[in-house]
C-alpha cells in the first residue's frame, strides 16, 4: 500500500516538505492533490507529524513522542516505557509539565543517558494553572503549586481579577512561554488565602480539572424530577415493600445506592437480595443530567467535600434509598447454597421501602460483641444470617485465590473550618466486609449473565501483571527470601506472598510493592479476568449514584428486561461502550489522584502543629535519596540522608541504607523514633528526622 511505502521511505530521513516527498515518489502534478491527502491522512492517524510544514516519522529512534515530566529547575524528561529521555532547559522549547511533545534525539548524548530536544508541542496539558498570586504595582505573577512547572505566569493588572497578594488563584494561559519569556495569563478564579476554609480542596479540584458546577440546564431538569415514587411508576415492578430491607453505610453517608435483604429457605439455602437504586429510570440517555454525569464519570470524595456525579435532588433525594421511603430499584435476588455457589438468580425491576438506615459501627458492634444499638433491634436474626453467608462467600473467594490488600486506610477528622484535628486508622470491621462480599457476588452474577447473552456490556477488568513488573519486584524482595513466579503467575501465588509477610516488619513495604507491580483495574467493553478478585466475570453494577459505569449497564439490563433491546439499540451500545469505558477509566484515575493529593495536604496541615514533637514509626521505604517513615496513624514523612549523623548510601541489592563510617544500617520494617521538623501544606510534604 502507498501509506506503508511512504512511511518506509521516510525512515532515517530528516523532516521533509510535501513537495520533496512527492518528488521522491515521482508524483505527477495532476496526482499531487490526492497524494497530499494521503500525507494528511497519515498525520490524522498520528503516523506522521507536521513540524513547521515538514513531515516527520516518529520511529522511536531518531524521533520520539511522549509526555514531558518537568522540573522546577527548568529541565525535564520525556517519559518512555524504556529509558526516559533527558531534556535540558535550553531544549524545552516552551513546553510545560504534562504536555505531549515530539522529541528529536541528540546523537551526541553524554554517557549512557539519552538526551533530546523538543521540536514540537503536540498537545498542551495546562490550559489553566493553580498557584499563588504575587502582586506588584504594575503587574503580578502566579507561582504554580505544581513544582514540576518551572515558569511563573506573568499577569497584567487588567487580568488580575482584583486578586490580593498571597491568594490562591486559577489562571488561564493566554500566551505560552517562549525563549527567555514567561507564559502570560489571566486570572479566572480567586479561591482565597491558603488557610481559609476549603481553599486547599478547591485549589486541588481546579488543578485536576474536576467539574465543580452543574450546568444550569442540568439543575433545571433535576428540579423538575419527582421527589416521591408514583403509583404509575410501580406498575410491572416486583413489589418488595413488605420485605425487610435495610442499608448499611458510614455515619456520614448521605447517598444510599444499595440496600440488602436476606432469608433462609426451607432447603437450607440463603436468599440474598441486593437492591440497587434505579438511577437510569430518572437519568435518561442523552439528557442534560446524563451529559454532566458522563463528563464527571464518578463522584469525588475529598475529605469533607463531595463533588457529586449527579445533582443533589437525585443523589440525596429520589434515587437515594432513604429509610421509610418508597424507592425504585434494580434488584439481584440470589439463591446461594452453604458452599457459596449461586444456584439460581434473577435480575428484576423492583420497588422497595428500606426499613432501617444502619451504620457500620453499630452492626459491627452487634456481630462482634453482641452489643445491641437501638437501630439494630428487630434485625438481629437478619444480621446473623448475613454474617454467616458473608463468611461462606469470603472463604470461597479466598480459596480461588482472591487477593486482599488489607492496607490501613486513614480517617481524617476536620473542624468546622476544614482544618484537620485528628488522623487515625479507619475502621474496616465486619459490617464493612459483609457489604463488600454482597456487592462482589452481585457484580459477578450480573456480569456473567450478560456475558453469556452476548449483549454489549461494560466490564471491570484487572489484567495480570507483566513479566517485567514481576521481575523488577523480585529484584527488590529477593533479599527477604521472597519471590514470585514470572511465568504462569496466578492470583493465588500473589495471595500466598501477601499472607507470608502478614504481621511481619516488612508487611507494609512488600504489600505496597506488590500492589504497585499490579496493573490498574479499568473498564472495558470486552470481558477479561479480574486478577485481583480471581474472578472470570466482573462488572460495576452496585453504585449508579456515584459511578457512570453502573448507569451504563443498568440501561442495557433495563432495555433487556422490557424487551426493547432491538438491533438498532444493540449497535448503539456496541459503539458507545468503548467510549464509556475509556472515559470512566480516565475519570476514575483523575478522582483517585485528587483524593490522594487532598489527603497529602491534610496530613501536612495536621503535622504543621506537631513540629518538634516525637513519634514512634516504622521505615516503610528506602530510596537513593532518603528514607520514608510511617507513623501508626498512617501519616508518612521523609528523612533525608543529609539529616543523619553519618554519610549514608542506598544499597540496591540489600535494599538498605548503609553508613559510610560505621556499621549502622537502616532496613525496611525497622522501628524508629522520629521528630517532626517541617510540613508544607501547599505541596503536601512532611519532613522527619530520626532520633538516634
Amino acid at each position: 500500500m502507498i501509506k506503508e511505502k511512504i512511511l518506509d521511505a521516510l525512515k532515517n530521513r530528516a523532516p521533509m516538505k510535501k513537495e520533496a516527498i512527492a518528488k521522491l515518489f515521482e508524483i505527477k502534478n495532476k496526482e499531487k492533490h490526492d497524494f497530499y491527502k494521503i500525507l494528511d491522512k497519515l498525520v490524522d492517524e498520528e503516523k506522521l507529524y507536521l513540524v513547521k510544514d515538514k513531515y516527520v516519522l516518529v520511529d522511536n529512534e531518531k524521533y520520539r513522542r511522549g509526555i514531558l515530566q518537568g522540573n522546577e529547575k527548568g529541565f525535564g524528561f520525556l517519559l518512555q516505557d524504556g529509558e526516559d529521555v533527558f531534556i535540558a532547559k535550553k531544549n524545552i522549547n516552551g513546553a510545560l509539565n504534562g504536555d505531549e511533545v515530539l522529541v528529536k534525539i541528540n546523537k551526541e548524548s553524554k554517557g549512557d543517558s539519552i538526551e533530546g530536544k523538543i521540536v514540537e508541542i503536540l498537545k498542551r496539558a495546562n490550559e489553566t494553572i493553580v498557584g499563588t498570586y504575587q502582586k506588584s504595582k504594575k503587574f503580578g505573577f502566579v507561582l504554580p503549586d505544581e513544582s514540576k512547572i518551572a515558569f511563573d505566569v506573568f499577569i497584567k493588572n487588567s487580568d488580575s481579577l482584583d486578586a490580593k497578594d498571597g491568594q490562591k488563584v486559577l489562571v488561564k494561559i493566554k500566551k505560552w512561554p517562549e525563549k527567555d519569556k514567561n507564559p502570560e495569563g489571566e486570572i479566572i478564579s480567586v479561591f482565597g488565602y491558603p488557610k481559609e476554609k476549603g481553599v486547599d480542596i478547591l485549589s486541588i479540584a481546579a488543578a485536576m480539572n474536576l467539574e465543580m458546577e452543574f450546568s444550569q440546564e442540568a439543575l433545571d431538569l433535576a428540579k423538575k424530577l419527582p421527589d416521591k415514587v408514583s403509583e404509575e411508576e410501580i406498575v410491572n415492578r416486583l413489589d418488595l415493600r413488605d420485605k425487610t430491607t435495610f442499608t448499611i453505610d458510614g455515619e456520614d453517608s448521605k447517598d444510599f445506592d444499595d440496600a440488602v435483604s436476606i432469608e433462609k429457605l426451607e432447603n437450607g439455602n440463603y436468599l440474598l437480595g441486593v437492591h440497587i437504586a434505579d438511577v437510569a429510570h430518572y437519568v435518561k440517555n442523552g439528557d442534560e443530567i446524563d451529559k454532566e454525569a458522563f463528563k464527571r464519570g464518578n463522584s469525588v470524595y475529598l475529605i469533607d467535600k463531595v463533588i457529586p456525579m449527579l445533582p443533589v435532588e437525585l443523589s440525596n433525594g429520589i434515587c437515594s434509598l432513604n429509610e421509610g421511603e418508597d424507592r425504585l430499584c434494580l434488584s439481584v435476588l440470589m439463591e446461594i447454597n452453604k458452599n457459596g455457589s449461586v444456584k439460581d438468580h434473577k435480575i428484576v425491576e423492583t420497588v422497595i421501602n428500606s426499613n432501617k438506615r444502619l451504620v457500620y459501627k453499630n452492626v459491627s458492634d452487634f456481630i462482634e460483641d453482641g452489643r445491641v444499638d437501638e437501630s439494630v433491634k428487630g434485625l438481629e436474626e437478619d444480621l446473623k444470617l448475613m454474617d454467616e453467608l458473608a463468611e461462606i462467600l469470603r472463604k470461597k473467594r479466598h480459596d480461588r485465590g482472591s487477593i486482599d490488600f488489607d492496607f490501613p486506610e486513614s480517617k481524617i477528622t476536620v473542624d468546622e473550618n476544614g482544618r484537620p484535628i485528628n488522623v487515625e486508622v479507619a475502621e474496616r470491621r465486619i459490617a464493612n466486609k459483609i457489604i463488600e462480599e454482597f456487592m462482589i457476588i452481585s457484580n459477578e452474577v450480573v456480569s456473567e449473565q450478560f456475558y453469556w447473552m452476548h449483549l454489549p456490556f461494560l466490564y471491570r477488568i484487572h489484567e495480570e501483571p507483566s513479566e517485567e513488573k514481576i521481575e523488577a519486584l523480585n529484584a527488590v524482595i529477593r533479599h527477604l527470601g521472597l519471590k514470585l513466579s514470572t511465568q504462569n503467575l496466578s492470583s493465588r501465588d500473589v495471595q500466598k506472598l501477601i499472607e507470608e509477610v502478614k504481621g511481619k516488619d516488612e508487611e507494609i513495604f512488600v504489600s505496597g510493592l506488590v500492589l504497585r507491580s499490579m496493573k490498574k483495574a479499568k473498564y472495558s467493553e470486552n470481558n477479561y479476568i479480574h486478577f485481583g478478585l480471581a474472578s472470570k466475570y466482573y462488572s460495576h453494577f452496585t453504585a449508579p449514584i456515584r459511578r457512570y459505569s453502573d448507569i451504563s449497564i443498568h440501561r442495557v439490563i433495563k432495555d433487556y428486561l422490557s424487551n426493547s433491546l432491538g438491533q438498532k439499540k444493540i449497535k448503539y451500545y456496541e459503539a458507545m461502550m468503548p467510549v464509556i469505558a475509556d472515559r470512566t477509566s480516565k475519570t476514575e484515575i483523575q478522582a483517585m489522584e485528587a483524593e490522594r493529593q487532598v489527603e497529602s495536604v491534610k496530613f501536612a496541615e495536621y503535622m504543621e502543629s506537631k513540629i518538634g514533637e516525637e513519634y514512634k514509626g516504622v521505615i516503610s521505604s528506602i530510596t537513593s535519596f532518603g528514607i520514608f517513615v510511617q507513623l501508626a496513624n498512617t501519616i508518612e514523612g521523609f528523612v533525608s540522608y543529609s539529616s543523619l549523623n553519618d554519610f549514608y548510601t542506598f544499597n540496591e541489592d540489600l535494599y538498605e541504607a548503609q553508613a559510610q563510617d560505621s556499621n549502622k544500617t537502616f532496613h525496611i520494617g525497622d522501628k524508629v523514633k522520629i521528630r517532626v521538623v517541617a510540613a508544607d501544606s501547599i505541596k503536601g510534604n512532611i519532613d522527619f528526622e530520626i532520633i538516634e
